[in-house]
């Protein structure tokens, strides 16, 4: 059946005036000293958010009335109304301003220092006066009796209203469609399509809502609730009306004090309008219809260009960096959380805030980027993936397809994709990631932070079937995944953040609907399933502390990291190398630096088929963990061709450690084992957050390792460190400090966790008939240089410090304290007098850390190594060498 885009179907005469002024939206003007025009734009139909109805629900009423995934519509006339897509309910109607500013993406829009309360104690209201809502029930009803119940499934916490939508054979939310100045809303009834369309208009103090609704052939009578005005003796005086045409046996009562209107049987379209009127007597008599559709409207026509930004490192990896178009008509702020590519290399970026745009000219030069608004109104997004050249976009609503129908470069449908899965009203239930799988079907990851109610698919990663109708679960148990997915193979990868029963940043595996670890806040402390999953690698917290997405570089231009996995950090934005190990009977896996210290904040990170190079970017929020400068940015990391200094694989063995580079190494120093540092330490899994480094004996810090040899393989590009007494442990870490036969710098650092330590046979790995010499050294290190700054820089590098110390002003982490300008520098002390920190502070700090925690930083200088026996004299004198050059 053809819907025609039309306004209303049947307005009456007297009215049209009134109605006229619904092309003026409603919105708050913009402030002069505001960088950004309002999060919620005046002019755009609609916008996508949660709705808290606590405050207006009598106080014994059984549910809490929160609409977790709403579309709030802009009916001009400063007249709101909030659609239900999972119970295809009017939530509310309102006059005001929109909605309060308390979830993530207005509360931080103009770049205040607020955040997101945690749970749902601090929800988005309706900002102004409600004077129509409905409970958590059904919007629409089979038969002709209704009901005020919820019949969705409940969630462990029975009050959460986020269950998920209402079975499809009652009905199932379709779309968006933008029309002029308004939004229509497709959904299904009983398996008939309707076609909904609200508006508002006013005279004097009363506002006037009208629900102009085409309903297809449907078999059998339904009834539409729609809603009872607020109680007391000061409530607003609402009034109703049901208006068909032609003239049908429909009816409407009020049952319990809500409209309910009954619609029969019936095999020709039929088309109707409910009339809602608020502040006295305001309901028309007479009639006519309105079928002309609506004027086009181009909204968005400009394009904004910004030009890029090359590196002239001569590193082997280096980012070029591409301006965010914020300097845009609209005073639009751009914090972009995520970024998918089309086959010509066309990108589609999506914005928390609810936006997506296309960015044209990425590609090996960059020259001009055109950037061209696309889409709006999406509830905090964080996810963006094509398929089959379509836009799809995972928000807290469920996964839309954005598609431009009329071909003018912007969305005018969002089609909701699917949202089968359950989405509750935590405020940290975030809409994490999401990934293409290879099958077609989309892999997402949501938010696990419960502060209020538990929820069954809270900190979960699912599987979306590949047509949208259905999911799976493929693991539970994470605090904020972040997800990869293999796009060869559909391996699914994920990573998590330190927490309950999570001692340090995990890289996993995911599959089979395992359990990770985390623990709910709200659930008694030793009430956890297991047993808990192994990850492929624990990742210091330190070195990782907030984790972020994964990343296959199938199909890249990334040279020797062609085809393997990089993961994501957000805290010091980074990307490391995934250095898989599956020569044992269980998967592991140890990371490695490739780049680091950018300027902006990352989340995701994508191979563009254009050039076959990264495109990362992200967003943050003043106060969330990051070393980012930034609010938000776009960056390109390329492969310039120089040496590559990372490494094609680590491996743990029964006789120490095998390195195997892209490049011949200088096998003098290679084969010192004084170029090669080892530590290892284990975790704890507690109901407390995190957990210290603990050494074999349970102390805190670190077990030292002295390498007793190295050894170069035949062809120069590998090695293998000979280290006494090898073990399975959580946590090792292998720095080296060699270099390359071209004179390049390979120096570096490690993080792995040995499951189980595979045979090593020189022969077969390419060394020789070799004996590998295992005989115990002395803890003490010989230095390999006379005291300098330069080797105090190498030190830096080798023994792990450059894990916690930042040395620039790009690097300011908050795991230890900054190397920059500390010589000389009076230094607070947790517990005694301040210091000044000269030589024999810096000296003590190396040899007894936790002499004098600086303030601040108690918990990670508890747990630093002691490097008393490790570094001899001429080492620390270089580190205070180079600590004083630091100004």
């Amino acid at each position: 059946m053809k819907f025609l885009p039309v306004r209303p179907a049947f307005l009456s005469r007297a009215l049209l005036p009134a109605l006229a002024a619904l092309v003026t939206m409603g919105g708050s003007a913009f402030a002069a000293d505001d960088p950004w025009k309002p999060w919620i734009e005046p002019d755009f139909p609609f916008f996508s958010s949660g709705l808290d109805l606590r405050p207006q629900s009598p106080k014994d009423a059984k549910e809490w009335n929160i609409t977790p995934r709403g579309i709030v519509l802009n009916l001009g006339n400063d007249c709101w109304a909030c659609f239900d897509t999972d119970l295809l309910r009017v939530s509310a109607i309102w006059t005001g301003k929109g909605v309060t500013e308390d979830s993530l993406a207005p509360l931080s829009y103009q770049n205040k220092p607020l955040k997101t309360v945690g749970g749902q104690s601090k929800l988005p209201k309706p900002d102004g006066k409600v004077w129509l809502m409905n409970g958590v029930y059904p919007g629409w009803q089979l038969g002709d009796k209704v009901s005020f119940d919820d019949p969705r499934e409940p969630q462990p916490s029975p009050e959460e209203p986020g269950r998920g939508p209402i079975p499809p054979s009652v009905g199932q939310f379709k779309a968006v469609r933008l029309n002029g100045h308004s939004a229509v809303l497709d959904y299904t009834v009983d398996g008939a399509e309707v076609e909904e369309q609200l508006q508002a208009g006013s005279r004097g103090d009363a506002h006037l809502v009208t629900r102009a609704l085409r309903l297809a052939p449907c078999p059998h009578a339904v009834s539409l609730v729609l809603g009872h005005p607020l109680g007391g003796d000061a409530a607003p005086k609402v009034n109703a009306m049901l208006v068909w045409e032609p003239k049908g046996s429909a009816t409407m009562e009020q049952q319990d004090g809500t409209w309910v209107a009954h619609i029969p049987a019936h095999e020709k379209p039929l088309e109707f309008t409910v009339f809602l009127s608020e502040g006295g007597e305001f309901i028309p008599k007479d009639f006519i219809v309105v079928s002309h559709p609506a004027p086009s409207i181009n909204r968005w026509p400009q394009e904004v260009v910004t030009k890029a930004t090359l590196s002239t490192s001569k590193d082997a990896f280096v980012e070029d960096e591409i301006p965010l178009p914020l300097n845009n008509p609209w005073k639009r702020n751009v914090r972009m959380a995520d970024v998918a590519f089309f086959k010509d290399g066309t990108a589609a970026g999506v914005t928390v805030d609810g936006d997506v745009w296309l960015i044209r000219g990425l590609g090996k030069d960059l020259g001009e980027v055109h950037w061209k608004r696309f889409a709006s109104g999406l509830h905090e997004p964080m996810g963006i993936a094509i398929r089959d050249e379509q836009i799809y976009v995972f928000d807290r609503n469920g996964i839309w397809r954005l598609r431009d129908t009329n071909n003018d470069g912007v969305a005018d449908v969002h089609e909701l994709f699917c949202n089968a899965f359950p989405q509750s009203a935590e405020s940290r239930e975030f809409p994490m990631s999401m990934r293409l799988a290879p099958d077609g079907s989309f892999v997402i990851s949501k938010g696990g932070q419960q502060a209020s109610t538990i929820s069954k698919l809270n900190g979960s990663v699912l599987r979306i079937a590949a047509d949208g109708k259905s999911y799976e679960i493929l693991g539970v148990g994470f605090r904020q995944p972040f997800i990869g997915v293999n796009p060869r193979t559909g391996l699914v990868t994920a990573s998590d953040q330190e927490g309950n029963y999570v001692p340090t940043t995990p890289l996993y595996i995911v599959k089979g609907d395992e359990y990770h670890g985390f623990l709910s806040e709200l659930l008694p402390k030793e009430k956890y399933p297991a047993p808990i999953a192994d990850p492929l690698t624990w990742i210091p917290h330190p070195v990782n502390p907030s984790a972020a997405t994964q990343t296959w570089l199938i199909g890249a231009n990334m040279g020797p990291l062609n085809d393997s996995l990089i993961h994501v950090a957000f805290n010091r934005p980074e990307l490391f190398s995934v250095l898989l190990n599956e020569r044992g009977t269980k998967p592991q896996a140890a990371v490695v630096s490739v780049v680091h210290d950018f300027d902006i904040p990352v989340l995701n990170a994508k191979v563009n088929p254009a050039d076959g190079w990264v495109y990362m970017t992200g967003f943050q929020v003043i106060g969330w963990g990051t070393t980012a400068t930034r609010v938000s940015g776009f960056g390109r990391v390329r492969y310039t061709g120089a040496t590559c200094t990372v490494p094609k694989e680590v491996i743990p063995m029964d006789k120490g450690v095998l390195l195997r580079f892209d490049t011949e190494v200088d096998p003098q120093k290679a084969a010192d084992p004084a170029s090669y540092t080892l530590e290892s330490w284990h975790y704890k899994r507690t109901y407390k957050y995190g957990s210290p480094h603990l050494k074999a004996d349970e102390t805190p810090g670190q077990d030292w390792i002295t390498p007793s040899s190295a050894y170069v393989s035949k062809d120069g590009k590998s090695v293998f460190v000979g280290v006494p007494g090898m073990k399975p442990v959580q946590q090792m870490r292998i720095g080296w400090g060699i270099v390359a036969k071209d004179g390049t710098k390979l120096e570096s650092n490690a993080f792995f966790t040995p499951y189980e330590l595979v045979k090593f046979n020189p022969t077969a790995e390419g060394f020789g008939d070799i004996s590998v010499d295992l005989t115990a050294k002395a803890t003490v290190a010989q230095a390999s240089a006379p005291a300098s700054a330069e080797e105090g820089k190498r030190l830096y590098q080798l023994m792990g410090c450059m894990a916690c110390h930042a040395i620039d002003d790009t690097i300011q982490p908050k795991i230890g304290p900054p190397w920059k300008g500390l010589y000389g520098k009076t230094v607070q002390i947790s517990k005694g007098p301040d210091v000044v920190a000269d030589d024999a502070y810096i000296r003590e700090s190396i040899l007894v850390p936790s002499a004098k925690i600086v303030k601040g930083y108690e918990k990670v200088e508890a747990g630093m190594p002691v490097y008393q026996g490790v570094l001899s004299e001429s080492q620390i004198q270089s580190i205070i060498l180079y600590i004083k050059t630091l100004k």
